[in-house]
């Protein structure tokens, strides 16, 4: 049952930290339009440095697709650790209504690394 709930989570958060990436790179969801000011200063400032939200949307898009595949789910949760740090930060500091479901999603990976914590040991044994 454990294994049949984590197949169906890994495929529900792959598909969005995919949608995610795929909607950096071809902008088809307009953001919100009652975004706060700070948000709009933050966005353009990641977009004046040209190779981060790419950067950031092709890790999405991997992330995600190797989170819908069991044998590879933990190394994709490792991928998208630090975007999702970076998503916690931003909606902590900058937008807080983002907060929660930043938080669920944080605990989602980590549940991911915490279930394929034997395939971890070896990175950080030496």
């Amino acid at each position: 049952m454990k294994k049949k709930i984590l197949l169906g989570l890994g495929i529900l958060y792959g598909l969005l930290m995919l949608n995610a990436g795929l909607n950096k790179i071809f902008m088809y969801m307009p953001p919100p339009p009652d975004l706060p000011e700070k948000m709009k200063q933050l966005i353009a400032a990641f977009e004046t440095i040209g190779w981060l939200m790419p950067l950031v949307a092709i890790v999405e898009i991997i992330g995600g697709i190797l989170c819908m595949i069991p044998r590879f789910r933990v190394l994709g949760a490792l991928m998208l650790l630090p975007i999702l740090a970076g998503i916690v930060l931003t909606h902590s500091i900058q937008e807080p209504s983002g907060f929660p479901i930043a938080i669920i999603c944080l605990a989602i990976n980590t549940w991911f690394m915490v279930e394929d914590k034997h395939k971890l040991l070896p990175i950080i044994k030496e």
